[in-house]
């Protein structure tokens, strides 16, 4: 399983790397359903001038589009940085199977405000290739800064 991780977290830090080139702040997502990647997604809240553009949510769009419907129950989310309470939200509505998230987010995670935001049936796997997805994130930064 841990292979598996890691090499779906090369996905999405591949959506990060393309958010980070186009200005955005630098969060990548994949949704992987029977070992396929069904959506994926990166940040666009700048290009679409939309607060909710996270990468989770787009993410989720695209898989529930290619799924044919809104559950994403026997579905995993990669996401470089842990979700806050709004993809949180989003992804118990969705009902996803399973999250698995690089760095954790010590400001605006869900965890932080209420880890029961997901459906009870979704688990979490922090720390997946931690170290590269803060440190993308940290590079981003500096360099805005």
């Amino acid at each position: 399983m841990e292979n598996q991780d890691e090499k779906y977290m090369q996905e999405a830090l591949r959506e990060a790397r393309a958010a980070a080139a186009a200005g955005e702040i630098p969060i990548g997502a994949v949704v992987v359903w029977k070992g396929r990647v069904i959506g994926r997604g990166h940040n666009q809240t700048e290009r679409l001038r939309d607060t909710t553009a996270h990468a989770e949510m787009i993410a989720v769009t695209a898989a529930t589009e290619a799924m044919g419907g809104k559950y994403l129950t026997d579905c995993t989310l990669y996401v470089t940085v842990e979700p806050c309470p709004m993809c949180a939200g989003a992804l118990a509505w969705a009902q996803i199977g399973r999250i698995v998230y690089g760095a954790p987010d010590q400001r605006r995670g869900f965890s932080l405000f209420s880890p029961s935001l997901l459906h009870p049936r979704t688990t979490v796997t922090g720390g997946v290739l931690q170290e590269e997805c803060t440190q993308l994130m940290l590079e981003f930064f500096k360099d805005k800064r």
